[in-house]
């Protein structure tokens, strides 16, 4: 493995190393215990005339344990785990350590005195704190002193694992501690490489670990530390922000890329409607031409064959169930329609081309931007310009499937705003009716079969500009038999003035106050 790509792991090695570091402070007693979140306590002890702060994590990915230098702050509100942890093991002492060889599992046992009644005598109560510090499913655990479970960080329900971690429930090792102790990959690696287990000398590795014992036989930069505790700390004040930072930057990354996406289809869009609104004039003749050879047409003619004003011939396609006055008024309309929106789609394209631009230089800083702070700052930028999809809030009602298992499909839409539509007349139904709000715009093509298209508009419809309803509209055309029909238009109104009639078909829908866009498909 290339220096530059090892990483060094928090194996069990590492927190042996740890656990004598700890061995001054059993039988000190615990002054305090911070949570500042949900995978993290800091338990303060003081043995000796010497106190320490000594960390356990249970994050899934990095899980640790080791003595800090700076006091966490607490949450606003006390977990239940924190509350626990204070109501049984505080003001008690650390009376021993116990890891089990060669794993990740450490046992921390105190004892305290309590009285659960004022006027009876505090009795001795001794309650462990297990440190299952394996990767995703890290977990810290209380049992008091008859194996069962009191607290811990994460509960683990019975239909999730054949172990599950409930309270009151018997606390039983993880299934994977069978079997003789082992040394994780990094460790078989470092000693055949020539390395060596003791003496411990601790190591900072910048940007990849720290280790109890030297590490440059794999080729890796270390400088040494005063102690374990002070080099895992170290490494993990600039991993953690890192950790943050990518996970901000490629989830910005994600959704401006969609933004990109959607900005570029409309600007391809309406160049195709600018070219097509630049033969308003030859629509207009071949109107004119259709008047001028319509008499001589025999009924039900599908072509015109004429001359043009400058002496070439020109063919012209015609509609069979209609005569040639009707033709004429055809091109006539659809010339007349071309020059109204010259005007809009230069000044669409124009708009649409400078937010483009704007959208990729953000990408561009966020791209090459790495502290997490200054990525927290181009986030709040790109939702201000609406640019980010609102995540949801997270619901306390279960179902299997969205939508209560409706065929409904969501689309980011141009202005940072979310677009649904129906994909079956029943999952229309549940659109319109059940999911869509009174000041949500409502799509539908005029006059035939299509999807139930709804913009989401936080209430704000008037926000909602003409670029994301021309996308709507598009959605709307696309699904629907009308797709390959040319100019189609589209009406739009506000749900609350959509209605459905009592005991029609699913799907069907009566709708008032409606405005028109046009689609060319």
């Amino acid at each position: 493995m290339a220096a530059t790509q090892q990483k060094i792991p928090f194996d069990s090695f590492v927190l042996e190393a740890v656990m004598r570091e700890l061995e001054p402070f059993v039988g000190g007693k615990v002054q305090g215990i911070r949570q500042p979140n949900d995978f993290d306590i800091a338990i303060n002890l003081y043995a000796g005339g010497k106190e320490a702060m000594l960390l356990l994590s249970c994050h899934p990915i990095f899980f640790r344990t080791h003595f800090i230098t700076r006091r966490p702050t607490n949450q606003p509100q006390p977990p239940q785990f924190l509350n626990a942890l204070r109501a049984r093991i505080e003001s008690g002492r650390l009376v021993s350590v116990r890891q089990i060889p060669g794993e990740r599992l450490v046992e921390f046992q105190f004892v305290s005195f309590k009285s659960e009644n004022p006027e009876e005598s505090p009795k001795e109560q001794v309650h462990s704190l297990i440190a299952e510090l394996m990767g995703k499913h890290s977990n810290l655990i209380l049992v008091d002193e008859k194996g069962k479970v009191v607290a811990a960080a994460k509960w683990v329900g019975a239909s999730k694992t054949s172990r599950p971690i409930q309270s009151g429930g018997a606390y039983v090792l993880p299934p994977v501690l069978s079997g003789p102790p082992k040394r994780s990959k990094f460790l078989t690696e470092l000693l055949a490489a020539g390395g060596q287990m003791k003496p411990y000398r601790p190591v900072i590795s910048p940007g990849r670990g720290a280790y109890p014992v030297s590490v440059s036989m794999l080729g890796l930069p270390e400088h040494p530390r005063e102690s374990l505790s002070i080099a895992l700390e170290q490494h993990f004040q600039q991993a953690i922000p890192a950790h943050e930072a990518d996970a901000l930057r490629h989830s910005l990354e994600a959704q401006l890329d969609r933004v990109i996406l959607a900005r570029e289809s409309a600007l391809s869009d309406l160049r195709q409607a600018e070219a097509a609104s630049k033969k308003a004039s030859q629509w207009q003749r071949w109107g004119e031409l259709i008047l001028a050879y319509g008499s001589s047409l025999a009924p039900a003619s599908a072509e015109l064959q004429a001359w043009d004003y400058d002496g070439s011939e020109v063919s012209i396609k015609l509609d069979p169930e209609l005569d040639f006055k009707d033709n004429a008024n055809f091109y006539f309309e659809k010339a007349k329609k071309a020059k109204a929106r010259v005007g809009l789609v230069h000044d669409q394209i124009e708009r649409l081309s400078a937010e483009l631009l704007q959208v990729q230089s953000l990408r561009s800083s966020i791209e090459n931007e790495e502290r997490f702070d200054r990525l927290n700052d181009l986030r709040e930028e790109a939702r201000k310009r609406r640019w980010l999809t609102e995540q949801r809030l997270p619901t306390t009602v279960k179902e299997d499937r969205p939508y209560e298992g409706h065929r409904i499909r969501e689309l980011a839409a141009p202005g940072g705003y979310t677009i649904l539509f129906g994909e079956n007349a029943e999952s229309n139904d549940y659109l319109t009716m059940r999911v869509a709000k009174p000041n949500d715009w409502w799509l539908h093509i005029r006059g035939g079969t299509s999807a139930h298209v709804v913009i989401q508009t936080r209430n704000q419809p008037d926000k909602v500009q003409r670029e994301t309803l021309q996308y709507a509209a598009k959605v709307a055309v696309l699904n629907s038999p009308s797709k390959h029909a040319g100019y189609v238009p589209v009406d739009y109104t506000l749900k609350k003035y959509v209605r459905k009639p009592k005991g029609a078909a699913k799907g069907t829908a009566l709708y008032t106050h409606e405005k028109t866009l046009h689609v060319d498909s």
